[in-house]
């Protein structure tokens, strides 16, 4: 799976910039040059990680810092905070809105990388390492391999049920057959995809519904999308 960073900024050379090193690290990279692109951007493509520039047009970077970390499902989003200010009213109203780092103008790419590989491994490692998944009514107990919806257990093989945490864990992201094969199965690169199309089918079937939320995107692989907000 290619992680996503979202880079919420209206300089267009620290876009590029950025862009460029993210790239080169192997990352997805999504850009947005105003507050309300980049809070719609990650509301929509749900990004591991978001670099987000503190003095952008209308909208906030501080407001959008405040609107992803109120929001359930945004709130889990490392933001690393950007400004060409230094001063620490600053810094610590970004903290104080939820902000997980600050970096001053001008930045080593090189640092804001690492920073960003960092939180994106500590999410990675909490989430495969929990024995309690939960979303929007479905709950995973990995250490029993059961699964229930609203205290109603659905009965699952233990591949179903694999498959069912991995595409909950990595809830709004695409995790591609390769991806699933390798996690799921343990399978090499270069495996019949379509063993995860059948499993994806009766996963289905079982998920009654909550099924339309097991995405298929055309290409790409499959996605486990969360309810959207009430």
């Amino acid at each position: 799976m290619e992680d996503t960073v979202l880079v919420v900024e209206d300089e267009a050379d620290v876009v590029d910039l950025l862009r460029y090193h993210l790239k080169r690290a192997g990352y997805r990279v999504i850009e947005a040059n105003s507050g309300s692109a980049g809070l719609e951007a990650a509301r929509t493509h749900r990004p591991h990680a978001v670099i987000l520039d503190i003095m952008l047009p209308g909208m906030t970077g501080l407001e959008v810092c405040r609107l992803l970390k109120s929001d359930r499902d945004t709130a889990s989003i490392p933001i690393i905070m950007l400004t060409a200010r230094s001063e620490e009213k600053d810094r610590i109203k970004g903290l104080e809105l939820g902000a997980d780092d600050y970096v001053v103008k001008p930045f080593s790419p090189k640092e804001i990388v690492l920073r960003v590989q960092g939180f994106i491994r500590r999410l990675r490692t909490a989430a495969e390492t929990a024995s309690l998944v939960e979303l929007d009514g479905i709950t995973l107990d990995k250490s029993a391999l059961l699964a229930t919806r609203e205290g109603k257990r659905i009965d699952l093989t233990s591949t179903e049920f694999k498959l069912l945490a991995a595409l909950i864990t990595h809830r709004g992201h695409i995790l591609s057959r390769d991806t699933l094969l390798r996690d799921v199965w343990g399978y090499s690169a270069g495996a019949d995809t379509r063993t995860v199309d059948t499993h994806i089918r009766r996963l289905r079937e079982k998920l009654a519904t909550d099924a339309t939320r097991l995405e298929t995107v055309r290409g790409e692989g499959y996605r486990f999308n969360p309810l959207p907000p009430t």
